[in-house]
């Protein structure tokens, strides 16, 4: 059966100790790919590795990587053509077409350039071409600051539709405990519902040349799992890793099962794509309004308002102890709420909007 992959290989995977891009690597990845393709399959790479490319150009290879965004993005502007290009001939031995993507967070932001990325997306898998997706980091420095390609990865396998996203690492995938302080650690070969202590194993970042890390996989995974999305986290090295992923080979690493109910599309797109610009907070009968009778949020049940949001930005919904439930698009301006915050429908001045969140546009989050 014909699957769309998504196919998602991290810095440390592709590049060596100093930070040199790793021809061998790359090679065995794109022969991967290479024979998912023949098989049938529609494949869509996601790459990193292009600041870790380009400073070693300029003398800041190593353990030496700078931290200012600057320089980094600078780092991205040199790299990134370095790392197409050995992609390029890399695929070019097998026969294969490879088509750059740069995407940066407004690609996902703004819902016609949502749209616009994933006919191109698209377009190019009906060409025969692989897409080699990567972040626009020479511009969208929120992405370097605080990004990695992991959550890039998870939007993009929701943009197309994907059937499984492959999440390629150092390690075989999530173990029980961290295995260089526990030599019993094993592997978690199957995940169909998260909680905090699973998450918990993840522990935190990877290395120097790597943004992600195992906490960043198993939270892309979270995020593939409501979108519907079967995900498998697993080792780059491992020989035929992309083959096994796709034709859930048990052991090739750690598989998240997708959630029974998938999202709509608008509302994956709330959820995962739209950065957030304020916080609600909303009484308990509001909260459990939202919960359990799926309404739209009035405010009358509006307790406080914080940011300085506007109409159709993004916000947090959180009850009365301050945990947060939801995420919506505002109908309304949050100066404009702060006025109108705790009154009933009636009471509300003529042309105020009587809806904060329409339930349309309201998710609930875990």
């Amino acid at each position: 059966m014909t699957q769309v992959v998504v196919a998602k290989i991290g810095t440390s995977s592709i590049t060596d100790d100093q930070g040199e891009i790793d021809i061998v690597a790359i090679a065995k990845f794109c022969a991967e790919v290479a024979a998912l393709r023949a098989s049938g399959h529609r494949v869509v790479v996601v790459t990193s590795g292009a600041i870790a490319a380009g400073l070693p150009a300029i003398g800041l290879g190593g353990n030496r990587r700078p931290t200012d965004s600057v320089t980094l993005q600078a780092a991205s502007a040199i790299g990134q053509s370095r790392l197409m290009r050995v992609y390029d001939d890399c695929f070019a031995a097998h026969g294969v077409v490879a088509g750059q993507v740069m995407l940066a967070p407004l690609d996902f932001g703004i819902r016609r350039q949502y749209l616009h990325a994933r006919g191109t997306l698209l377009r190019l898998l009906d060409l025969g071409v692989v897409p080699v997706v990567n972040e626009n980091d020479a511009i969208a420095d929120d992405e370097i600051r605080f990004g990695d390609n992991d959550r890039l990865s998870v939007l993009v396998a929701h943009l197309i539709g994907a059937d499984v996203l492959v999440l390629l690492t150092d390690a075989a995938g999530l173990l029980t405990a961290d295995p260089r302080l526990d030599e019993r650690a094993s592997l978690i070969e199957e995940i169909v519902e998260f909680d905090a202590e699973l998450e918990a194993l993840a522990g935190g970042t990877g290395t120097v040349r790597g943004s992600g890390g195992m906490a960043s996989k198993v939270a892309a995974a979270k995020m593939a799992s409501w979108s519907g999305v079967r995900a498998v986290i697993a080792a780059a090295h491992r020989e035929g890793v992309l083959a096994d992923a796709v034709a859930s080979t048990p052991g090739v690493g750690t598989v998240i099962h997708p959630r029974p109910q998938r999202m709509a599309a608008r509302k994956l797109w709330i959820a995962f794509a739209v950065d957030t610009t304020g916080r609600v907070m909303v009484d308990e009968g509001a909260r459990r309004a939202l919960l359990e009778r799926g309404v739209s949020l009035l405010p009358a049940g509006v307790l406080e308002v914080e940011g300085t949001f506007v109409v159709d930005e993004a916000v947090e919904i959180a009850g009365p102890d301050g945990v947060t439930f939801a995420k919506g698009l505002a109908r309304v301006a949050a100066a404009d709420l702060r006025q109108t915050a705790g009154r009933r429908t009636v009471d509300l001045p003529e042309g105020v909007s009587h809806v904060v969140v329409h339930r349309d546009d309201l998710v609930i989050v875990p």
